[in-house]
Order: C-alpha cells, then sequence, then structure tokens
C-alpha cells in the first residue's frame, strides 16, 4: 500500500512512518519543514519519500496529493498547544490548521476514492461525568478552541467522506517532541516535591502502540469512529505521575491537589476523558497493551531505564 502521512514531525506521525516501513508499505512523509532529518535527539526516521505541504493550502494539497495517489492518508498534522490556542490572535490559525487543513485532504481523498485516517481528541466532549465516553456519542460540548477546532475537522472528514477512521486518543507521549512523562522527569529531577491534579481522569497514550493500531486500520475497511488509548485503567494525572517516578527510580513526593488549587490553565481542561475502547476488539483490532507497559517500555526508548 501507498500510504501519506501528513505531521510526520510530530511524536505519532514519526512513529507511524516507521510502522509502515517495517511492514513493507510505501510511506510518503509530510510537514512544514522543508526537509526531514528525524527526531530531535537525532534518530532518523526510516528513509522515506519526504514532501514539504502546508496543508492549509488548499492547491498544494490537492498538488502533492494527486500526485502521489495514495491508498491511504494517515493525518497526524495538527495545531496541539492547548492554551496557545486561546489567544485571540492564534484562533483563526489554529481553525485553519485542525478544521481547514483536514477538509482540504478529505477533499482530495474524495477525488481519489481513498481511505483517510483523522486523528482526534477526547476535547470534543465536555470532559464531564465519571462514564467512559462512547466512540459513537455525538454529544460534543467542546471546553476550548482546541476541542472546537478538532471536532470541526471531524465534521470535515465525516461530511466529505465514507471510507473514514476517525480516531480519539488522550493523553499522549512518544519519543520525537514534549510531553507530560519528559515534563515530569524533568520536574523531578530539580524539585524535592511537585504537585500534580488528581480529578482529571484518563488514560495515556503511547504513540508507538497507536501506530500500530492505525497502520492495522489502513490495511482494513472497518470504517468509523474510535476510541484509541492504552489499556491498564482508568488513572489521574497524579497516579500517572507516581507511577513514573516509582518506575524511573526517583525518590520525589508527588501531592495530589484539584484543578482549581492547581490554578487555572488559560484553557478549559476535561475532568473527565475516560474513553470505551470496546469498539476496536469488536471490529477485529487489538487493543493496546497496558500504559503501565506502554511506560516502562518508553523510559528504555529514551534512555532513563537501561
Amino acid at each position: 500500500m501507498r500510504i501519506f502521512v501528513t505531521g510526520v514531525a510530530g511524536q505519532l506521525g514519526h512513529d507511524v512512518m516507521n510502522e509502515l516501513a517495517k511492514r513493507g508499505h510505501e510511506g510518503i512523509g509530510s510537514d512544514l519543514a522543508p526537509e526531514y532529518t528525524g527526531v530531535a535527539d537525532g534518530s532518523a526516521v526510516v528513509s522515506m519519500p519526504y514532501v514539504s505541504l502546508d496543508i492549509t493550502d488548499a492547491a498544494a494539497v490537492e498538488k502533492v496529493l494527486m500526485e502521489v495517489k495514495p491508498d491511504a492518508v494517515v493525518h497526524c498534522a495538527a495545531w496541539t498547544a492547548v492554551d496557545m490556542a486561546e489567544d485571540d490572535d492564534k484562533v483563526a490559525k489554529v481553525r485553519a490548521i485542525n478544521a481547514g487543513g483536514t477538509q482540504n485532504i478529505a477533499n482530495v481523498c474524495k477525488k481519489l476514492d481513498c481511505k483517510m485516517v483523522y486523528i482526534s481528541t477526547d476535547y470534543v466532549f465536555d470532559g464531564q461525568g465519571t462514564e467512559p465516553w462512547q466512540p459513537d456519542c455525538r454529544d460534543y460540548k467542546p471546553l476550548n478552541v482546541y476541542g472546537q477546532t478538532k471536532l470541526e475537522g471531524e465534521l470535515a472528514v465525516s461530511n466529505t467522506l465514507e471510507k473514514f477512521f476517525i480516531v480519539r486518543i488522550a493523553w499522549v507521549f512518544g519519543l520525537n517532541g514534549k510531553n507530560f512523562i519528559k515534563t515530569m522527569l524533568n520536574v523531578g529531577k530539580s524539585h524535592d516535591t511537585v504537585r500534580v491534579v488528581n480529578d482529571q481522569i484518563g488514560t495515556p497514550t503511547y504513540t508507538l502502540d497507536l501506530s500500530r493500531l492505525l497502520v492495522d486500520m489502513t490495511e482494513s475497511e472497518q470504517y468509523g469512529y474510535y476510541h484509541a488509548t492504552n489499556e491498564g485503567g482508568y488513572i489521574s494525572w497524579y497516579d500517572f505521575t507516581c507511577e513514573i517516578f516509582r518506575q524511573a527510580g526517583y525518590t520525589t513526593n508527588v501531592v495530589p491537589v484539584t484543578t482549581e488549587e492547581y490554578g487555572l490553565s488559560k484553557a478549559a481542561r476535561p475532568f473527565n476523558s475516560r474513553l470505551d475502547k470496546s469498539k476496536l476488539k469488536e471490529n477485529g483490532f487489538e487493543p493496546l497493551p497496558t500504559w503501565q507497559d506502554a511506560l516502562s517500555r518508553y523510559l528504555v526508548e529514551i534512555g532513563v531505564n537501561q
């Protein structure tokens, strides 16, 4: 299969490209940079074709995709800086990327009659209650600009295409770029005590594990909405931090606090990020490993545990 991947400079896109290479698929990566040399720590992505592409440029998207003629597009590119998205001077740009860019890609996928995988987020919901969100739930009430624009991206895909996978994820971590684990490890080194919220509940998602699932999807025709995070049970950010420090051998004291006690961030955060993932198994997809196992493998990958 020939698969076009957007956002390969990010955590997920990088892993998707490597997974495609492992399986012998023809992957073509894209991002904004003129060329792609790998991740920040110097480990290069498996050598594959790369195209510099601004997804907000509809003409450029059409030109590139019509030339590549992919069997599937895995759309990982997005504006993900949640707090910065709230700035008045950023909203239009965030919408142009998350909604407009996605619409541009969906339009060409329709012309090519190819599959599209769109990566979304639990932020399309209001994050209230305690029940896990179902993948086919349409009770959308985004709390912030990021969530609203990702929802607009979902609608662009579902209203344009029939051959689509909309995959909502949460609490993402991977090798390429910043994430919660890296932040906590840095803070844990320099502080005796850290305060972490214990009233936001969800499950982490390791991009290495997720990339395998996404490629499985491109190889199938089980279209629709899915939720995909690692297994292992629902936890708080406080629980996650305790396990990060335990596995890393840190003795840093972790103090649980409420979101209110921690202090309000610019963008509202969901309290309930529980995602029901049972539809994966029902449709023949293998669930992701536990987040505890994923964390262990990730700490080895970034050189914390050898």
